[in-house]
C-alpha cells in the first residue's frame, strides 16, 4: 500500500474561515433564519468539532460552505473563504472542482449516500475517471489503494461488492475511501458514526483521527454527542438554535464548561467514573422554532439559571477572561459566578465522557 504524502500547508493560513455566517431558508419577504452569526476558522492538521442537538444548525452551516443547500436555502449574510476564497463567489464549475480536492464530505448515513444499484468499485471510480482523467485501469487500483487504506481486508474482491453485502462498518469506511480520494485538505465528517455500534463508532473516529495526521487534512466534525469529540477534535463549537453559544480548546471546554447548555450535554451523558445508580439528566424541552424565534437567549426557556433579564436581548459570543480563547454567550455564566462566591450549590463538575 503506498501512503498518500503528508501535505504542508502555511501554518498561519486558516484552510477555512467562516464569518458572520447566516444561512436562511424561505422567501426574501418572509426568512427563516436557521443558522445566525457564526463564525469560525481552521487551520491545517486542525481537528474543530460542532457539537450540539439535531435542529441546532451544525449540518446546515457545513452545508452552506460546500453549497449544498437544499431548496429555497441560502447564505444571506457573512462569508464563508476556502484558502481565501469567497466560495459564495465562485462558479458552479469551481464549486465542483472545489469539492472533493479542496473540501469532502462523509455523510452520516452510508447506506442512503451509496448507491444501492451500483457496485462499490464503480461508485468510487466514477470521480476519478470523469474529474480527474483517470483510466479506468488507473482507477481501479487506486480504490484498492483506498479500501486498503482505511482498512478493509480483501480490497479487490470488495469492489464487485453491492453497499447491502458489506456491513454498516465496512459502508462507512468505503465513504471514507471516497472522500479521501481526491486529496482534500479539509475533510468534513457529519455524524459519521449514527448507525454504528460502540464499538465500530470507536474504529471509525479513530480511522478518522488517524487519516487526518497522516495526509495532513484539517477537519470538522459534526456531531450531537461532546463524548465523539473528546479525542479526536483540538477544539469545541457548541452551538444552539443556530447561533455558537460557547467555543474553547478541547481540554479547557472539558475541565471548564461555562454555559450552562454545555453543562446540560455533559450532564446527558455517561461517564465511566460516575456512581452506578446515578442517573442522566436528560435536557428538558427542545430547541425553538426556528418559525417562532424567541427574545434574548434561546435557551433560556430550558436553563435552570435563567433570570429575568435573559429575556431582554440575545448576548454576544465574548470571552469573559480576556485573551483566553474561551467564548461563552450567557449574560449570567452562573459556575463563574459560583466560584467567585464560594457557592456551588446545583452546580456539577464536569468531567470527560
Amino acid at each position: 500500500m503506498n501512503a498518500i504524502p503528508t501535505r504542508r500547508s502555511e501554518p498561519s493560513r486558516p484552510v477555512l474561515e467562516v464569518e458572520n455566517l447566516r444561512v436562511s431558508y424561505g422567501s426574501a419577504q418572509r426568512p427563516i433564519h436557521v443558522v445566525n452569526d457564526v463564525s469560525f476558522s481552521v487551520r491545517p492538521g486542525e481537528a474543530l468539532g460542532i457539537v450540539g442537538e439535531s435542529g441546532c444548525g451544525k449540518s446546515q452551516t457545513m452545508l452552506a460552505v460546500l453549497r449544498l443547500l437544499s431548496g429555497s436555502g441560502r447564505i444571506t449574510a457573512g462569508r464563508a473563504r476556502f484558502e481565501g476564497q469567497d466560495l459564495a463567489a465562485l462558479s458552479a464549475r469551481q464549486m465542483r472542482r472545489i469539492r472533493g480536492h479542496g473540501l469532502a464530505l462523509i455523510s452520516q448515513d452510508a447506506l442512503s449516500a451509496l448507491n444501492p444499484s451500483m457496485r462499490i468499485g464503480a461508485q468510487m471510480a466514477e470521480p476519478l475517471v470523469r474529474y480527474d482523467g483517470m483510466s479506468r485501469g488507473d482507477a481501479r487500483k487506486r480504490c484498492i489503494e483506498l479500501l486498503e487504506m482505511v482498512g478493509i481486508p480483501g480490497a479487490a474482491t470488495r469492489l464487485a461488492a453491492y453497499p447491502h453485502e458489506l456491513s454498516g462498518g465496512m459502508r462507512q469506511r468505503v465513504l471514507i475511501a471516497m472522500a479521501i480520494s481526491g486529496n482534500p485538505k479539509l475533510l468534513i465528517a457529519d455524524e459519521p458514526t449514527t448507525a454504528l455500534d460502540v464499538t465500530i463508532q470507536a474504529q471509525i473516529l479513530r480511522l478518522i483521527d488517524r487519516l487526518r495526521r497522516e495526509l495532513g487534512m484539517a477537519l470538522v466534525l459534526i456531531t450531537h454527542d461532546l463524548g465523539v469529540v473528546a479525542g479526536v477534535s483540538d477544539t469545541i463549537a457548541v452551538m444552539y438554535a443556530g447561533r455558537v453559544v460557547e467555543t474553547a480548546e478541547t481540554d479547557r471546554l472539558f475541565e471548564t464548561p461555562r454555559h450552562p447548555y454545555t453543562r446540560a450535554l455533559l450532564d446527558s451523558i455517561p461517564k465511566l467514573d460516575a456512581p452506578a445508580d446515578r442517573r442522566l439528566q436528560p435536557i428538558a424541552g427542545l430547541p425553538p422554532d426556528p418559525l417562532r424565534p424567541l427574545s434574548g437567549c434561546p435557551f433560556h426557556p430550558r436553563c435552570s439559571h435563567a433570570e429575568p433579564r435573559c429575556t431582554d436581548g440575545l448576548p454576544a459570543l465574548e470571552a469573559k477572561e480576556p485573551g483566553s480563547g474561551h467564548l461563552i454567550r450567557c449574560v449570567i455564566d452562573p459556575w463563574r459566578a459560583a466560584a467567585a462566591g464560594g457557592r456551588t450549590s446545583g452546580l456539577t463538575g464536569a468531567s470527560r465522557p
